[in-house]
């Protein structure tokens, strides 16, 4: 068994003295992508938020490899190889693809040449496109630059949140496919996403989140095949 790289303990988060998050647990081993499904508002975006160092847990636990990191500042979280690709992008639209892909390593002072072409394998799009302002690109292109500028800061997890989020669907099947590849070089990943039969069909392992507790949890086979899933989350009748 691959041993735990992040490790999410009893998380707890409130906003305004309204929970949002209700005393999680999970854990995401070397090598795996996991998925957290649920519907909007269920905690899957305060979850990776608390995680990021972007909000202060209310209580709980985060730990990466080990060392607690709990309500670090997020540049120090990113700084141990958390990155995250946030909700709706947030590229910088007056700059460049190449200069929004060179802010993803500012942590690092070594040469970008073989990341960048990394980057570039995985969205030829990107290069093409390498001295035009992120906010000319569509939207699915600038899906494609929040990934590729977070993996230029090496992650050892990749937090990705609705990565799908207002994409057509043949763009979906692309950004997913991205997701793949990645995860097939050697990166975890943690997928939070409402597409659930996307993200099952590439999770390793799955929670369902409702009301900010985790109600289910499985490969991403087994809540494929889950009658609650199907029906809440997948469009199947029961």
């Amino acid at each position: 068994m691959s041993e735990d790289l992040l490790r999410i303990s009893d998380l707890k988060v409130s906003y305004g003295g309204i929970e949002a998050v209700r005393g999680i647990s999970f854990n995401v081993r070397q090598g795996e992508i996991v998925t957290l499904i649920g519907a909007n508002g269920a905690g899957k975006s305060s979850t990776l938020r608390a995680i990021s160092g972007l909000v202060k847990p209310a209580g709980g636990k985060v730990e990466l490899e080990g060392e607690d990191i709990t309500a670090k500042d997020s540049s120090v979280i990113v700084s141990k190889g958390l990155m995250m690709v946030p909700e709706g992008r947030k590229i910088f639209p007056n700059l460049s693809v190449l200069e929004n892909l060179k802010i993803g390593a500012y942590l690092r002072n070594d040469d970008l040449t073989e990341d960048l072409e990394a980057v570039y394998g995985y969205f030829p799009r990107l290069k093409e496109r390498s001295w035009q302002a992120g906010g000319t690109l569509s939207g699915g292109e600038q899906q494609m630059l929040a990934v590729g500028r977070a993996l230029m800061g090496r992650p050892k997890v990749l937090m990705m949140d609705e990565p799908s989020l207002g994409l057509a669907p043949i763009v979906v099947q692309d950004i997913f496919e991205i997701i793949r590849r990645i995860h097939e070089n050697g990166t975890t990943v943690l997928l939070i996403e409402q597409n659930a039969n996307m993200a099952l069909h590439v999770a390793d392992r799955a929670y369902v989140i409702e009301n900010g507790k985790i109600s289910l949890e499985g490969t991403g086979k087994e809540l494929l095949s889950n009658e609650k899933v199907q029906a809440a989350y997948l469009g199947a009748k029961g």
